[in-house]
């Protein structure tokens, strides 16, 4: 606003099985340059092409709802300090996390066309945006919510600039839902109250507990790189450059991440969740090659010095999206709560503007107004 695993069936505590390094043995490995006025941003014409297979074999899925132990703390997973009183002191001074009253000017222009989902079949992929992370994608027969956040406020936070796009009364069954980290916007209470108890959820190592008490049935909890197998679909977490907090002593305390889902005819759509820009893209993409969406954050980053460790400004999440080896990029992370001082329509017209430098077709850029969906061709 992290963690190595051990299972109840074993007794190794070793980070998982990966030849990517390790932030706390790579501190510079981590990259955030600040923006400037005008942003540029060096890309090649077109991604070059993901290899026919990872460069690192896939975990074997773990089973659904397996009960595991965890350390007390991720924090040896952070690949950026945490503010410190330094950091604090300056935000009293400067710091501002609202846009000036010129920056609010725009709501009234936001988009937001709410349309029905589309109709999928069992080997369809599909995607509709309700805004900030929350996505209803319907993979392998599975309808899927990603942070499903329906609430009309979040603790702190002023009520949405935009109302949610996806009625609740419109979702068809929920088959699973993923979660990447425990901060509010991301991890909402009344939102996942309305859900039965025996929905199948996903979430990262550590967060599990939350679940349970709230009386969910079928937890995972997975650590970065590993994975586990729903009616075919497959969902692997893998790392983010972000942390996890939800109270006054908890910093760091469960993991958090992005996911890739890979239908079982291969089509993959990959979830950020929130994230700033690093290292951790690239690694993604040669271990899951050929993503066909890449759902990526691309506001709440203003002012830069502040917030560039833990999320992606427009210009990084196109350079991300590169990075990855993404055939598409779909915008998210913006145009429904104010929590930062950028004015509201700037993220939209910057991802644009990075999108067209980079000499990518623009119609892989799926900028969709909040309640739109797309379908994978």
């Amino acid at each position: 606003m992290t963690q190595q695993s051990q299972s109840t069936t074993s007794t190794d505590t070793s980070a998982p099985d990966t030849d990517e390094p390790t932030p706390a043995s790579t501190p510079a490995a981590r990259s955030s340059p600040a923006a400037p006025e005008t942003p540029a941003v060096l890309l090649p014409a077109t991604p070059p092409a993901p290899p026919l297979r990872p460069t690192v074999p896939l975990a074997e899925p773990r089973p659904l709802g397996e009960r595991r132990v965890w350390p007390g703390s991720f924090v040896d997973r952070l690949t950026a300090p945490l503010p410190g009183l330094r950091a604090f002191a300056r935000f009293a001074r400067e710091g501002a996390l609202r846009p000036r009253p010129e920056g609010l000017a725009d709501i009234p222009s936001l988009p937001f066309e709410p349309g029905p989902l589309p109709r999928v079949g069992t080997r369809t992929v599909a995607v509709s945006w309700a805004g900030h992370a929350s996505w209803v994608i319907r993979t392998g027969g599975l309808t899927v919510l990603t942070d499903p956040v329906w609430s009309r406020r979040i603790l702190g936070t002023p009520a949405r600039i935009t109302p949610v796009g996806v009625a609740w009364s419109a979702l068809p069954r929920v088959d699973a839902v993923v979660i990447s980290h425990n901060h509010y916007d991301h991890l909402d209470a009344p939102t996942l109250s309305r859900l039965p108890r025996h929905t199948p959820v996903f979430v990262p190592a550590g967060l599990g507990r939350w679940f349970r008490r709230r009386r969910f049935t079928r937890v995972t909890e997975l650590d970065w790189w590993e994975a586990a197998e729903l009616g075919g679909v497959r969902f692997d977490f893998v790392p983010a450059h972000h942390w996890s907090k939800r109270g006054l002593t908890d910093t760091c305390r469960t993991l958090w991440g992005g996911w890739v889902l890979t239908e079982p005819g291969g089509q993959r759509v990959y979830f950020a969740g929130d994230t700033g820009y690093g290292h951790w893209f690239e690694h993604i993409g040669r271990r899951y090659p050929g993503i066909d969406l890449a759902l990526l954050p691309i506001g709440a980053y203003d002012p830069r010095w502040w917030l560039s460790d833990v999320h992606c400004d427009p210009e990084e999440a196109v350079r991300a999206a590169a990075d990855l080896g993404a055939r598409r990029m779909a915008p998210m992370h913006w145009g429904t709560f104010v929590l930062s001082a950028e004015p509201v329509l700037e993220p939209l017209t910057r991802v644009r503007a990075a999108w067209e430098r980079a000499g990518l077709e623009r119609v892989d850029l799926w900028d969709l107004p909040v309640g739109g969906s797309r379908v994978l061709g």
